[in-house]
């Protein structure tokens, strides 16, 4: 049996990707942990990208489509983008491509976790800090503080 050691870096990389998509920088950091030389992190990587096997792209318009059908706002789905190594560019045409009605969202979010928008000053910034939580902005709390419970 070969040594985990001796696996190569394409090898890993390929196994990695089997699971799920990684963003280029999420590559980057597995395989350092192995071990693995920066020189031959970036050859691996960008002939996994040529072959169209590893994409940013990809990766992001996936990863937004997953958070937003968790219930995740635009701006905590932007920051976990970017702490996954993807530009604002590239987030952008992600964003773009799944296109959700961000006021619709926070409105489903809310009215699934809580069933009213509160009797007190104090149940009310409860469902707030929740929205805030969950990444929506200001305007998309109030549009779904107000609307949540409409049918």
């Amino acid at each position: 049996m070969a040594d985990a050691a001796d696996i190569p870096p394409r090898e890993r990389a390929i196994a990695l990707l089997a699971r799920r998509e990684y963003s280029r920088a999420e590559l980057e950091q597995r395989l350092a942990a192995k071990g693995v030389e920066r020189d031959e992190i970036a050859v691996t990587l960008d002939a996994l990208a040529a072959e169209g096997l590893q994409s940013d792209t990809r990766f992001a318009e996936i990863f937004v489509r997953s958070r937003v059908q968790l219930g995740h706002g635009p701006v905590r789905i932007r920051g976990d983008l970017a702490q996954r190594g993807i530009d604002d560019a590239l987030a952008a045409l992600a964003f773009e491509a799944e296109a959700p009605d961000w006021q619709d969202l926070a409105c489903q979010a809310l009215a699934k976790r809580f069933t009213g928008p509160g009797s007190t000053p104090r149940e009310r910034a409860k469902r707030e800090r929740f929205l805030a939580g969950r990444g929506f902005g200001f305007d998309q709390v109030r549009h779904a503080m107000r609307h949540a419970w409409e049918d």
